[in-house]
């Protein structure tokens, strides 16, 4: 139920994100239901590397971490941006970034934010009903 929380999550924070960053898209959707189903297996992607290959890449750059203080988190989030959209670039739909890697760094700012704001919510929802 997690992993399906996460995806829910994560694909309303990629929405949000591609209405307010003008270089974040989602393409291959012609209807509204054509949108959810981009912006779910867009976010099962996002989900699925940052359960994978997210660990990898923080732990072969912990000493980039304490250089920075912690700071490079958010160039590793960028990175996993750049990485799903790189996987969905791959077919028909998906996410695309166009404008590089300052655009993907401001997308996945705003990305980490919502998703965190949306999983205090329903983390909150979640001990309500206990």
């Amino acid at each position: 139920m997690t992993f399906v929380l996460r995806v829910v999550v994560n694909a309303f924070a990629l929405w949000i994100t591609s209405l307010l960053v003008s270089g974040l898209e989602i393409v291959g959707a012609g209807s509204t239901e054509g949108m959810i189903a981009v912006l779910l297996g867009a976010a099962v992607i996002f989900t699925v590397v940052n359960a994978a290959v997210r660990p990898i890449v923080a732990f072969l750059s912990v000493p980039f971490y304490i250089l920075t203080l912690g700071l490079f988190t958010f160039v590793v989030n960028t990175l996993m941006l750049m990485l799903t959209a790189w996987i969905t670039g791959k077919t028909s739909w998906g996410i695309r970034i166009d404008g590089g890697f300052w655009t993907a760094f401001v997308a996945a700012l705003l990305v980490t934010f919502v998703s965190f704001l949306g999983s205090i919510a329903i983390g909150r929802a979640d001990r309500k009903e206990r």
